[in-house]
């Protein structure tokens, strides 16, 4: 038996009724017919609602500690008209929820959250046809409040009277009436999380705090270099260690198999393999030259205006910078963990993975399995941001099961998180303007060196490609996409050099691709302007053509009281204060954010602290303002430290930053202020709050160090050595 249950649905068919009957099992439905639907076009994909009038919302997007399963729900109850505490969000089970593509990108309300609103739309319209046969009434005389429909007359009926235990037959209905946003008792309110109180009291069950019943715990043993194979495996003294069951070893997979974690990491630790050398990885101190020399793949035009070319000949003035920004890793503070079931042919896997849906391809692939014979359950973990390790120790659990035969679970070391989850890649970019002689820019031209993209979005897991099994391609994310600026330059070639290769296996870590090249264009933007000898916020509202984009800097002015900054600056002193800004519109389609670094440079030692970050933002309507701004708040302390701090170590063979002292993060002390100015509009559509800050933390940082010091800092992270560097003879 397992240590919890897990909710499916037994269908009770009639005609235009919900299914409200839940039933609880520990597995995968018997037979199709008895799983519940979850179709996409279906209402009953989405929605279920009980006798007691309790709502279920099965959503594929999953909350990475982000606030979505609380938005999600406010959504729910908004459009049924019922109390929040009536609605449970259930995610990213394969077996109960739909497909709605892996929980990246900042689409968990975009997309995931209209899904589901139109979903509870086409039910409440359902329930109120329902209501009026019910109670004779005309549909234009019903209200609904607290999940009861109520007659003019006085007589009412609730949800739950109303469907009994039956289910929808309907599809979602993309023309079912909104609750018109005047009428909003809890979408745009700022409503706790519903996930803290556990959090907060250690009730709240974490992947790494998941257990079954007859679960064994085991301790995969790593390769010394990347792409080293095993030659020979010695196993004897793990075979003493107390509580010791198996080794597993498949390919160049090794794992050892024990009763608790302990025995299994002793077990693990007292093999001795035998591994082939490689040393394959380029030399760190020339990592920028390899990227460069790179073989180029093909060349891509991301955005084209005007002839460029012709208008740099003839600009009275031209710039040109090379900027970079370093490889990094996930560093999920609580390392990758998932425990995996395989029995009589069924494999159920529970993960803390972003993307369950893709995983159970993904490892039916592997397993020679059939998709349907693979259930992956999400289990909040500590932590993702992008593809992490997740899904490769739920690929590691999965297959040392199917060895052993019984539940195990795969817990990764801090070693295992650092060294092997696949890395955000190394991105170079080559800038050049022009100027004419009133400091207009009449060119623009930029160019990135970044790893191509395969299809389909997987990242290749690690067991499969050290058991030799089948895998697939690494995916780096939609890395070319903020590429394109929003500014009204006459002529523009932003283009895209697709490389063959990466030194490291590349996924997407968070705002992939807009962080680098915003970095890029928004310092460059302070450089053209800083020539023109016009202030930075200005010289943006000179070449924007976007009433959103020009009313969000006025609110940027206005909430860090910003005054004029032309100019190069002259510092003086060991300790230099500077403001930068930064703007975007997010992939050039949503989500508007402006920013202003206050930061503080010791010129003396070269370290830079960023005291208060300002950040006004306009994502169209707010569902929870609260949550939104612990998102914003979340992008500028994670992307300070990418920016101040993080760089992924390693020599020839592997990864040697393997712990947080040889990868530092950002520590209580340096955390910045953040203030925050919420641009709400109800009537217009959701956008996401994931990542569009983090994107501009970087060129915010970068330009207030240039406005401290006078010098340009166009590597991340912005370390002290570069600063004193960078800062020699100002």
């Amino acid at each position: 038996m397992l240590a919890i249950e897990l909710p499916r649905r037994t269908f009770l068919k009639s005609a235009g009724a919900l299914v409200v009957t839940f039933t609880i099992v520990p597995a995968l439905a018997a037979s199709p017919a008895g799983a519940k639907s979850v179709a996409k076009d279906q209402v009953d994909g989405f929605v279920a609602i009980d006798a007691q009038g309790n709502v279920k919302i099965f959503s594929g997007k999953v909350d990475l500690g982000t606030g979505v399963q609380t938005a999600i729900a406010q959504i729910a109850a908004e459009e049924l008209s019922v109390p929040l505490a009536k609605v449970e969000v259930i995610q990213g089970d394969t077996a109960l929820t739909p497909d709605q593509g892996a929980t990246w990108g900042s689409l968990s309300i975009q997309a995931g959250g209209v899904q589901v609103r139109q979903a509870c739309a086409t039910a409440r319209e359902a329930l109120l046809d329902m209501g009026a046969k019910k109670l004779g009434a005309a549909r234009g005389d019903l209200s609904v409040k607290d999940g009861k429909i109520q007659a003019a007359g006085g007589k009412g009926v609730s949800y739950g009277d109303l469907v009994g235990g039956r289910q929808f037959e309907l599809k979602l209905d993309p023309k079912a009436p909104m609750k018109d946003p005047s009428q909003y008792t809890i979408v745009g309110k700022p409503v706790p999380r519903l996930d803290i109180p556990g959090k907060v009291t250690g009730t709240f069950t974490y992947m790494q705090d998941f257990k079954v019943d007859g679960m064994l715990e085991a301790r995969v043993v790593r390769p010394k270099a990347l792409k080293a194979t095993l030659v020979s495996l010695d196993d004897k003294a793990a075979k003493a260690i107390p509580g010791y069951v198996a080794t597993v070893r498949k390919g160049s997979f090794v794992a050892a198999v024990a009763k608790n974690e302990w025995a299994a990491i002793r077990a693990a630790d007292a093999m001795k393999p035998a591994w082939s050398d490689w040393a394959g990885l380029p030399e760190k101190a020339k990592l920028w030259d390899h990227v460069r020399n790179t073989k180029v793949a093909k060349d891509e035009a991301l955005q084209t205006a005007g002839d460029s070319k012709a208008a740099m000949k003839g600009a009275a003035k031209t710039l040109a910078a090379t900027y970079d920004f370093a490889i990094h890793t996930h560093g999920s503070i609580g390392p990758s963990c998932a425990v995996a079931d395989f029995k009589d042919g069924k494999l159920t896997i529970w993960t803390a993975s972003q993307a369950t849906h893709s995983l159970r391809k993904q490892v039916a692939r592997m397993m020679s399995l059939q998709p349907e014979d693979v259930r992956c359950i999400y289990v909040e973990g500590a932590g993702c941001y992008g593809r992490n390790g997740h899904e490769d120790a739920a690929a590691d659990a999965a297959l040392i099961s199917k060895e052993v035969g019984k539940p195990v679970r795969v817990q990764w070391s801090r070693a295992d998180e650092h060294g092997w989850d696949p890395k955000g890649p190394p991105t170079l970019l080559d800038l050049r303007g022009g100027l004419d002689a009133a400091g207009k820019v009449v060119a623009w031209e930029s160019s990135v060196f970044i790893p191509d993209k395969p299809k389909p979005y997987d990242v290749t897991l690690v067991a499969a490609e050290l058991a030799g099994l089948p895998k697939d391609a690494a995916f780096p994310g939609n890395i070319h996409q903020g590429m394109a600026i929003p500014y009204t330059f006459p002529n523009i070639a932003a283009t895209a050099h697709w490389l063959v290769e990466t030194p490291f296996k590349p996924s997407w870590i968070r705002t992939p691709g807009r962080m680098q090249n915003t970095f890029a264009n928004e310092s460059f933007i302070d450089e053209l302007a800083a020539a023109a000898g016009v202030d930075p916020i200005e010289f943006r509202r000179r070449n924007l053509n976007d009433p959103r984009g020009l009313e969000l800097l006025d609110r940027l002015v206005k909430l860090a009281d910003w005054k004029p900054r032309n100019g190069r600056p002259s510092p003086s002193g060991d300790v230099a204060k500077g403001r930068g800004v930064s703007y975007i519109k997010y992939e050039l389609k949503r989500t508007y954010v402006g920013a202003v670094a206050d930061v503080t440079v010791n010129r003396k030692t070269g370290k830079v602290k960023v005291d208060r970050f300002f950040v006004a933002h306009d994502c169209g309507q707010i569902i929870n303002p609260d949550g939104l701004k612990n998102q914003i708040e979340g992008n500028v302390v994670q992307t300070v430290s990418r920016t101040l701090l993080e760089e992924l170590q390693f020599d020839r063979s592997m990864v040697t930053s393997l712990d947080w002292a040889s990868y530092p993060i950002l520590t209580f002390p340096d955390m910045p202020d953040v203030v925050i100015d919420l641009i709400d509009r109800p009537k217009e559509v959701p956008w996401g709050a994931g990542e569009p800050t983090a994107a501009v933390v970087p060129s915010a940082v970068a330009n207030a160090v240039f406005d401290a010091t006078g010098a340009r800092l166009r590597s991340v992270p912005i370390t002290p050595d570069k600063v004193l560097a960078g800062s020699k003879g100002i």
